[in-house]
């Protein structure tokens, strides 16, 4: 008896004198990044990876307000023109280099002035970046630009290693070094990327898992299906028609929030032949397209009433909103009066959408919907990065594609429809519109600048080289054993945080 017994202590010791095993949280995607360069970055699934990898100069929390992460503080000049913000101390960069305001300076440099950087328009009012000590930088602009904080608050603020851009030079886009929680250990295209727990992190405490695993799952019954089975124990974008099973999955939560981002038609109006189409040179076709849709329509039979059906970049009710400009009505007569003006018998469309079905569900309620005003929709399916190229090239002449959405207004509709807007694809531009961006980001004041995007709004809707859909909200799914996340508005989870029990 005693034998037994102490066989048993003995195995308990051996129990306890193992270490725990390590844990792994495997993240389901709706598609794989492109480039994990924050200089090169337009896509937002690149955003959701770059949480892991790549910590910002300044965070946004839950309730879109500015917080420090690797800036402690920051604060701005009294004439608007200058804005200094002091770095936390003791930060380490993956590969051992310390954080410094050297660092910062070289990481704004390189975001402003490197020509495959498209971060330039956001930046292009800074016009000197100073070390005025070993953790205080001074960025100088050359007008007043409000927007600055929420640029500094996404790829524009991460902040990568010097010394490892120049020794990657060009592969830095596929093997990225910052000062986020997690380093990256293996990118495998189109299969995986696998980021491990950097232990000198610089808030290393609140960082307990210990790899995460992200895994492009093009397919949103195939994800969420991996999610049931316990393959994955978080997947972002929940098909608004699966919301139903996960609630009702014993071994799943599901978390949602509001979203800043929308879906919008962007059309080729201006960059080249393809902008050579009825409908890219035809304004009233472009207005005898959007009236051919219903919006609320579209939401009722493609999300089952999940999202925020919407014409402009902000969402209703909230303080950018132009209320005078509301949701218009689909008006099919309109619509078929419009296109019988121009003596077309039908309007042929190219539609590129992306290989989520959602997309294909909502660019087939279009097609429909169009159809019985003139229009012939047809409907291309691309792969994201071909879609971006095609986009980025200008050999498009419509495509239905995502914006995630910024804290700041000026980040949800400049970015588009300025002249020099740096994913404005069809080159659309009116200088009037630009005179009214410019002067709505040196404004401090939020009616000011309520006035003047709504000002501006009043003309690019007129001119229609976007059709705005609907706003997101923003579903998760996630294992009953997976805790401490917090929806944010911008779609990205935080891993700092999460404790996944095994």
């Amino acid at each position: 008896m005693r034998r037994i017994r102490d066989l048993l202590l003995f195995a308990a010791a051996l129990l306890c004198a193992t270490p725990a095993a390590a844990s792994h949280l495997r993240f389901g995607l709706q598609a794989d990044p492109t480039t994990l360069d924050p200089a090169q970055s337009t896509a937002y699934i690149e955003r959701i990876v770059f949480a892991a990898v790549c910590d910002k100069l300044i965070e946004i929390d839950a309730k879109l307000k500015y917080v420090p992460q690797l800036a402690t503080e920051w604060q701005w000049s009294p004439d608007g023109l200058a804005l200094t913000l002091k770095l936390r101390a003791g930060v380490i960069f993956h590969d051992g280099e310390p954080l410094d305001a050297a660092a910062v300076r070289f990481n704004i440099d390189r975001y402003k002035t490197a020509p495959y950087s498209r971060r330039q328009t956001e930046l292009k009012s800074i016009k000197a970046i100073t070390a005025v000590g070993p953790l205080t930088v001074r960025i100088e602009l050359s007008e007043p630009y409000a927007p600055l904080l929420a640029q500094l608050a996404d790829r524009a603020g991460m902040m990568v290693s010097p010394k490892a851009m120049r020794e990657l030079g060009d592969k830095l886009s596929a093997r990225p070094v910052c000062a986020g929680p997690y380093r990256l250990v293996e990118w495998v295209k189109q299969d995986r990327i696998v980021f491990e727990k950097f232990d000198r992190y610089w808030n290393a405490a609140a960082v307990t898992i210990d790899r995460v695993t992200y895994l492009p799952i093009v397919d949103d019954t195939v994800r969420l299906t991996n999610l049931r089975a316990g393959s994955l124990q978080l997947s972002e974008r929940v098909a608004p028609t699966d919301l139903a099973t996960v609630r009702g999955d014993s071994r799943l939560k599901l978390y949602e929030s509001a979203s800043l981002g929308y879906r919008v038609l962007t059309i080729n109006t201006n960059k080249g032949d393809a902008a050579k189409t009825p409908l890219g040179s035809n304004a009233k076709l472009r207005e005898a397209f959007e009236l051919s849709i219903d919006r609320r329509a579209i939401n009722q039979v493609a999300f089952d009433g999940a999202f925020i059906p919407s014409n402009q970049p902000e969402a209703p009710g909230t303080a950018f909103y132009a209320g005078a400009l509301p949701l218009p009505s689909r008006d099919l007569a309109r619509a078929k009066a419009l296109v019988a003006e121009t003596g077309l018998p039908r309007v042929p469309v190219n539609l590129l959408i992306g290989t989520d079905p959602s997309d294909a569900r909502v660019a087939e309620i279009i097609q429909a919907m169009a159809g019985e005003a003139g229009f012939d929709v047809k409907i291309t399916v691309l792969e994201a990065s071909t879609l971006l190229s095609r986009l980025s090239s200008g050999t498009f002449e419509v495509a239905f594609v995502i914006w995630s959405g910024r804290a700041d207004p000026d980040a949800n509709i400049a970015i588009w429809a300025a002249c020099d807007g740096f994913i404005n694809y069809g080159k659309y531009c009116d200088p009037k519109l630009d005179g009214l961006f410019s002067r709505a980001r040196a404004s401090t004041d939020q009616a000011e600048r309520a006035r003047l995007y709504a000002e501006a709004a009043s003309i690019y809707l007129a001119a229609r080289p976007y059709l705005f859909l609907y706003h997101l909200k923003w579903f998760w799914g996630a294992s009953a054993k997976l805790s401490g996340i917090v929806p944010h508005p911008d779609g990205i989870i935080r891993l700092q945080g999460l404790v996944l029990r095994e």
